[in-house]
C-alpha cells in the first residue's frame, strides 16, 4: 500500500536579508496510510514548514516529498489532504453549516450533495444542533471541531494539522483530543500532527517525531503502543506516563529508557 507521506532526504532553506537561513534538512519519513504521526520540538526546529511542503503551501529546496505517490501539487489538486490550523478560520458570516460546505462550494459541488455532507460531518462531530449558528455563538473548542469537520468535507485520506487545539484551555484540549482519536478512527484518513505538548503527542499518535532544532532534523522516532481504544483513563494509565517519559527524554537528547514502552 502506498504510503500517506513520503519525505526522502528533504530540506528547505530561506532567503533572508542577513542570508540564507536552513530549516530543515535531511527529513527521512514515512507516514502510513491510516497512521497518526505527531511532529514535536522546540520552537522554530521546522516542525510547520514540513507540514507547509506536505501540503504544497511551499517547496521543498532539496529531497523528494510525495502524498500518496504524488507530488504535493498534485495531491493538493485531487483533494487527498484536508488542513485544520491553531486559529478555526471560519467565516464569520456563513453558518456552521455553510463553513463546513466551502469547500465542496468552492469545487462545484451542488447544493442537495453539499447539505448532505454536511449534515453528516456535523454529526460526526457532535454539533448537529449547531448547524444554523454562527461561528461567534460558538465555544473555542465547539469552533475547531467545526474546523475539522470543514476539512473532512472532501473526503480527504489524510489531514494536516498545525497545532489545532493550542488556543484551548486544558480542559476543553483534553476532550477534543478525545474526540479527534474518534474522528481519525470513524474517518480512516491519516494524520499529521504538529503540537508543542508531550502529552498529547502521546495521547493521540501510534508514532510521535521528535524534532532537533534548526536546521531541522529528525533525532527520533518513538513508537507510542497504548492500543486503538484512547479514552480519558488512558491519561492516568502508567503506560501512558511511561511513553510520556519516553518522548520527553528523546526529546532532551537523554537515553531513553523503555519502562514498557516499545522503544524498537
Amino acid at each position: 500500500m502506498t504510503n500517506a507521506v513520503e519525505a526522502r532526504g528533504v530540506g528547505k532553506v530561506f532567503s533572508s536579508r542577513s542570508g540564507e537561513v536552513s530549516a530543515l534538512e535531511g527529513i527521512d519519513l514515512h507516514v502510513a496510510a491510516g497512521e497518526f504521526v505527531s511532529l514535536i520540538g522546540p520552537s522554530g526546529c521546522g516542525k510547520s514548514t514540513l507540514l507547509r511542503l506536505i501540503a504544497d503551501l511551499d517547496t521543498p529546496t532539496t529531497g523528494e516529498l510525495t502524498v500518496f505517490g504524488k507530488t504535493p501539487q498534485q495531491a493538493r489538486e485531487a483533494q487527498d489532504y484536508g488542513i485544520a490550523f491553531q486559529q478555526a478560520g471560519l467565516l464569520p458570516w456563513r453558518t456552521v453549516t455553510a463553513n463546513v460546505e466551502l469547500p465542496l462550494e468552492l469545487h462545484g459541488v451542488g447544493k442537495g450533495e453539499r447539505a448532505v455532507r454536511a449534515k453528516e460531518l456535523l454529526s460526526l462531530v457532535g454539533l448537529d444542533e449547531f448547524a444554523g449558528h454562527f461561528p461567534h455563538q460558538l465555544s473555542g473548542g465547539m469552533q475547531q471541531r467545526v474546523a475539522i469537520a470543514r476539512s473532512l468535507a472532501e473526503r480527504p485520506s489524510l489531514l494536516l494539522m498545525d497545532e489545532p487545539f493550542g488556543a484551548l484551555d486544558e480542559m476543553t484540549r483534553e476532550r477534543m483530543q478525545t474526540e479527534l482519536v474518534r474522528i481519525c478512527a470513524e474517518s480512516g484518513a491519516a494524520v499529521v500532527f504538529v503540537t508543542h505538548s508531550i502529552p498529547e503527542a502521546v495521547f493521540l499518535s501510534q508514532r510521535v517525531v521528535v524534532m532537533s532544532p534548526r536546521p531541522g532534523r529528525i533525532s527520533a522516532v518513538v513508537p507510542i503502543t497504548l492500543g486503538d481504544v484512547r479514552g480519558e483513563g488512558l491519561r492516568e494509565d502508567a503506560s501512558f506516563f511511561a511513553a510520556v517519559t519516553a518522548v520527553r527524554e528523546a526529546l532532551h537528547g537523554t537515553p531513553v529508557t523503555a519502562r514498557g514502552v516499545d522503544l524498537r
